[in-house]
């Protein structure tokens, strides 16, 4: 009795230092670690595998963190090794990289009617990037029931589609290939499951709509989505409200953000290639494939092109355009859109000799300003340093390496065809980014950084410096 009582003492002493000791940012890190060894230990049994198929511990890894991080690259031909089971694996793996991991298991928490507990609601707060406990659980029920209602809807489509046109002969390849598509754009994943990606596609223009419109679904955010159904909803309703309807700041600026990215990479699209690659295109192609490539870019990785056939500059718009990203609390990574537009405020404020930012009636805290600052010095540096240091081991390319670092930590899966070359130390730092790029740099930052804000209770006098 005496030792069942010191066990259980030492028990719940030990949960005590683990709830105190380990921040939520470190268990959701662990968990897609735990995802990652899972995918690996799956992609090594013969069920998913392409009969004598043969693949490197090391390729075998890069793949499972590229899968969990939904980021579309490979090493080998995703067909050469892996059989319609292993593509079907792949999807199931899209929807837990993409949507998250505490999205779906709380989802099945919601649909069991189990009880979330306090510890459950910040690890869900922490793996969606949400800056308050309240409404998290009806932020994941939504947003959960839009993307795979989305994923559902377009694959069936997508099937008819594809055997009406005749791209597939028969109604299993069709529906096989067409719920493919619509998982790994809204997923945005950009896996090439055929060896030719999209590309068969290239001019049909009502796929490519369709696809940039799931692409939209999955990088605008899920509280945009969340808010978008509000604002449906109140519509609907309005007769029987009495307060006007008012959208968050963070889907303001995050629709900003897309808007101005989404154009301004198409028109810069558009003129670099205009009398280059789209040569002898119709103008409505030219601006179909150059919306295309603006949206793609961002995070689905698909190509309708061999992104060899770009020009050199174009090629760097793709890599800023990876670079950014998607927005936060989406399925893509990058340094995320509204890091990039509070710094773009932050600049324009400063020009306009204002103290504080601000934008649509509120005001950016300074905590918000600092964060941006950060991860957007921290990620350019990491893929400065990443850069350079490939560019000394690996004989490629210097614009194949760009392209190929920033679409890792982007998670977006362009390549100009390097990846598979890379040595053991190429594909690894690969790995590391796409793996920081999907749990996010900030985070990555905060896995090293006390819990507690650190008060030293003195301020030392402040002195200026010449600065420029």
């Amino acid at each position: 009795m005496d030792i069942r009582r010191l066990f259980q003492r030492n028990l719940r002493k030990s949960r005590f230092f683990i709830a105190n000791n380990v921040s939520s940012i470190q268990v959701i890190v662990f968990y897609y670690l735990i995802m990652t060894i899972l995918s690996l230990i799956l992609f090594y049994l013969p069920i998913f595998r392409q009969p004598g198929s043969k693949a490197s511990f090391i390729d075998l890894l890069f793949m499972a963190i590229s899968t969990v991080s939904v980021t579309g690259l490979s090493t080998f031909n995703i067909n050469h090794i892996f059989n319609d089971r292993g593509v079907l694996l792949l999807e199931i793996l899209f929807q837990v990289g993409g949507l998250g991991i505490m999205m779906i298991s709380t989802f099945f928490f919601i649909v069991s009617k189990r009880k979330i507990s306090l510890k459950q609601r910040q690890l869900i707060m922490t793996d969606m990037n949400q800056p308050r406990l309240s409404g998290i659980v009806r932020l994941i029920r939504t947003t959960f029931v839009i993307l795979l209602a989305a994923q559902a809807a377009f694959g069936v489509l997508f099937s008819i589609y594809f055997y009406i046109r005749g791209y597939y002969q028969n109604w299993r390849d069709a529906i096989f290939y067409g719920f493919y598509q619509s998982i790994s754009a809204v997923t945005n994943s950009g896996f090439d499951v055929t060896g030719d990606s999209i590309r068969p596609f290239a001019n049909d223009y009502f796929f490519l709509i369709a696809i940039m419109i799931l692409i939209f679904i999955g990088g605008i955010g899920f509280p945009v989505l969340m808010d978008i159904r509000e604002w449906f909803l109140y519509k609907r309703k309005r007769h029987k409200s009495k307060l006007p309807f008012r959208f968050s700041l963070f889907t303001k600026i995050a629709v900003l953000a897309f808007v101005i990215l989404f154009i301004g990479g198409a028109l810069l699209i558009y003129m670099l290639e205009n009398n280059h690659l789209f040569a002898g295109m119709t103008p409505g192609a030219k601006w179909i494939n150059s919306l295309f490539y603006s949206m793609t870019t961002r995070n689905a990785g698909l190509q309708i092109h061999d992104l060899n056939q770009f020009q050199t500059t174009t090629l760097i718009i793709f890599s800023l355009l990876m670079f950014i990203g998607c927005s936060p609390s989406s399925v893509g990574g990058g340094i995320r859109t509204t890091t990039v537009a509070i710094i773009g405020l932050y600049l324009y404020s400063f020009l306009k000799s204002e103290d504080n930012i601000n934008v649509f009636g509120r005001r950016i805290s300074e905590t918000d300003v600092r964060k941006s600052v950060v991860v957007f010095m921290l990620s350019l540096g990491m893929c400065f340093f990443s850069v350079l240091f490939l560019t000394a081991i690996e004989d490629q390319p210097l614009i194949a390496i760009i392209v190929e670092v920033t679409s890792a930590f982007g998670t977006t899966g362009l390549s100009l065809g390097i990846t598979s070359d890379l040595t053991t130390t190429g594909k690894v730092i690969i790995a590391i980014l796409m793996f920081i790029g999907r749990i996010g740099m900030l985070y990555t930052l905060l896995l090293f950084v006390p819990k507690e804000t650190r008060d030293l209770g003195y301020e030392y006098p402040t002195e200026q410096i010449i600065i420029g």
